[in-house]
């Protein structure tokens, strides 16, 4: 077996190809002067785990190229994050469902699919290979547990995230709810645990992905006021959009942990072991 990566995870790649075992493929990337992406191979000629987050358009299209290159080996394709999988839907006359389209680009040359924590998981019937999704929900959970946390309160964002929080939750045995939130009036909004009270508590938020912060900023200074004596954040996917991280740390949360599903400066655990064995399960 033999692992080879776009630029955009090539530390997951290296990661995975030493849990593994396997050798890790050398690939040379560069750009036309028209800014076309162009790329070469080391020798594929075994089987081969093609690995690439679909971060932007430029991710996409490596990737895409980079099955191309390994289509003679019937590659199996890890998607540890999948852009444009949120856009499952018709909201307008005339839009694409550009998660369907994605899926199926995608699915062209490879002879199976994992993915890594999909928001929607419906996107799956969209590839038409075999497909598995992968949770890092137990990784979370270890995290947190060699980090220190006494006792923790493991908060959901909603009740949508409640079975992801659940899973972080076992690791430790520890409490699990998810926030709601309650209209007092036209300008005050409150967001509290459904059924437990975070005062004293150690609180970390957890979910798929962070994308804005902004609900989860609010959430932490909200639970930060009903007395919590710390409030964390942890994710799979560490978007960190429009300023995100910032964000959340501005508004008190103490940490901030996400998995190298994208690689990021604060992706303190790693989606490698999970892959590895779904990969040898298959």
């Amino acid at each position: 077996m033999k692992v080879i990566s776009t630029e955009y995870s090539q530390i997951l790649a290296a990661r995975i190809a030493r849990e593994g075992g396997w050798d890790l493929v050398d690939v040379k990337f560069s750009r036309f002067p028209d800014g076309e992406h162009y790329l070469r191979t080391g020798v594929v000629d075994d089987e081969v785990v093609v690995v690439g987050s679909v971060v932007d358009s430029d991710s996409l299209v490596q990737l895409l190229l980079l099955i191309d290159a390994c289509s003679g080996s019937s590659p199996v394709l890890l998607l540890p994050y999948m852009g444009y999988a949120r856009q499952d839907k018709q909201f307008y006359p005339g839009e694409p469902l550009s998660a369907r389209a994605v899926a199926r680009a995608l699915s062209s040359g490879v002879c199976r699919v994992f993915t890594v924590n999909i928001h929607d998981p419906g996107v799956l019937r969209h590839f038409t290979v075999p497909v598995e999704n992968l949770s890092l929900a137990p990784e979370i959970g270890a995290y947190l547990g060699r980090s220190g946390y006494d006792d923790p309160l493991i908060l959901a964002p909603d009740d949508g995230a409640v079975s992801f929080a659940s899973m972080v939750a076992a690791a430790g045995n520890w409490d699990c709810d998810h926030l709601e939130k309650t209209r007092i009036s036209g300008e005050e909004v409150r967001i509290e645990p459904k059924h437990l009270c975070a005062d004293g508590r150690a609180v970390v938020i957890v979910d798929d992905i962070i994308s804005t912060g902004s609900t989860l900023a609010t959430a932490a200074g909200l639970l930060s006021a009903q007395g919590a004596k710390t409030v964390a954040a942890a994710c799979v996917h560490g978007v960190f959009a429009g300023g995100a991280y910032a964000r959340l740390i501005a508004s008190g949360v103490e940490d901030v942990a996400a998995s190298d599903t994208i690689e990021q400066a604060c992706s303190v655990y790693s989606a490698a072991t999970t892959v590895v064995s779904g990969i040898r399960g298959c």
